[in-house]
């Protein structure tokens, strides 16, 4: 092949700390290391000091970032498909953020296909997306959960499942000595404590509030010295409770809970995955759920509810690596733009239980469980496979639509049924 592929990606920044990061970061580095492709990245969902154009470090020209507000708008899009004439548009994330880009998909989809990255948490099936998944020449689909809402909503677009995957070489087990001398290092005042840990945005749907009012409820069954709760989040995000006030309210401020809100790679996070005993998501809409998939990866067991991509993860369908928590209930919630979705409510009841089963169990048995893990994000979730499937995808593509002046299998004229 003498011409690259060129890939416009728009999604947020390839080295933000988001899972749509992490996981844009892996596509891209995918397509990269095969030589077949160049990338034009639109980096966004984050602040930036600087708007110029950014040359990734050891890719030159292949790999060019575009720092944006929020993801774009119309006139960027239109700037930049003309000035830099990539061959097909990649974009990732929730649908809500790009209802202005599939208004202008006429003009979009008649020079090159577009091929959205797409995750939704639940049913009941958003009819009210059917016209978004119409206006892509592909749907690729990150949960199961995803892709049957997507099949059923809108059956005839083209969909691919292909759930997220991480790095095996970065998150591992460790042997027992690393771990103990990490935990000297960096974890000598929570000492031997059973150790909770939460990695996640502090945002109302992950609800940090109710875990730590309810492991509070949690250390009053089995002792206040006896667990602790790690929480790797911004105590002070906006989207989320101000997670210091409840941490005093409750008096957990003596080595019971403790929050680290900096940066950090993801060498040191694997790290952490190793040096505690558990890691928890109760939240009541996830679509996917990177933190137990790393958790996984690493070798330690999760507690988690039942929703979303959460569910397939915890279990193979004959073994479990963790403890499920089924939903009490599902609560109709909507807003504006997403006018009903589900959302699956547990309590905090259940909560303690499953804490306190997994405080109960033995260290081998933990152990044990979160290997099962290991081997099942390994079968399931496998990286190599996760950047093979991704290469096929854009090869067959840009084979089977082209672009520009071999544009093929568009014509811009959707039929409609008029009553």
């Amino acid at each position: 092949m003498s011409k690259k592929i060129k890939v416009l990606v728009i999604a947020d920044h390839p080295f933000a700390p988001s899972g749509v990061g992490t996981q844009t970061k892996y596509f891209c580095e995918a397509l990269l290391k095969t030589g077949k492709f160049s990338i034009v990245n639109l980096g966004g969902a984050m602040k930036h000091h600087d708007y110029k154009p950014q040359k990734v470090q050891g890719w030159d020209e292949d790999w060019r970032v575009f720092p944006v507000d929020g993801y774009g708008n119309p006139d960027i899009i239109r700037s930049i498909i003309r000035t830099e004439k990539p061959d097909i548009l990649w974009f990732m994330t929730d649908p809500r953020f790009f209802g202005w880009l599939w208004m202008i998909e006429n003009e979009i989809r008649s020079l090159v296909p577009m091929i959205y990255y797409h995750v939704w948490d639940n049913f009941p099936a958003p009819m009210f997306n059917r016209n978004h998944y119409l206006s892509n020449d592909l749907v690729v689909t990150i949960s199961k959960v995803t892709n049957d809402i997507v099949g059923e909503v809108a059956p005839e677009v083209s969909r691919i499942y292909h759930p997220h995957a991480v790095d095996p070489n970065i998150f591992r087990p460790l042997s027992d000595s690393e771990i103990a001398q990490f935990k000297k290092e960096n974890m000598s005042q929570m000492g031997d404590k059973f150790i909770f840990f939460w990695n996640n945005r502090n945002a109302r749907r992950k609800q940090s509030g109710s875990l730590i009012w309810w492991f509070n409820d949690f250390l009053n069954k089995v002792g206040r010295d006896k667990a602790c709760l790690l929480m790797h989040t911004d105590p002070k995000d906006p989207n989320g409770q101000d997670l210091n006030v409840i941490v005093n309210h409750l008096e957990l401020d003596k080595g019971q809970v403790f929050i680290s809100n900096q940066h950090i790679p993801q060498e040191h996070l694997s790290m952490l995955y190793n040096a505690v005993d558990c890691t928890i998501n109760i939240s009541d809409a996830e679509g996917f759920g990177l933190s137990t998939l790393e958790s996984l990866s690493c070798g330690t067991p999760i507690i988690v509810n039942m929703t979303g991509g959460l569910q397939e993860q915890i279990t193979n369908g004959t073994d479990w690596f963790g403890i499920p928590i089924f939903p009490t209930s599902k609560a109709i919630i909507g807003s504006q733009n997403v006018p009903y979705i589900y959302e699956d409510r547990i309590s905090g009841k259940q909560a303690i239980s499953a804490m306190t089963k997994m405080y109960n169990s033995s260290a081998e048995f933990r152990k044990n469980m979160g290997l099962a893990g290991r081997a099942h994000a390994e079968a399931n979730y496998n990286f190599k496979d996760y950047q093979k499937k991704w290469i096929q995808i854009m090869l067959d593509m840009y084979e089977k639509c082209g672009s520009w002046d071999n544009r093929k299998n568009y014509t811009g004229v959707r039929f409609m049924e008029v009553a």
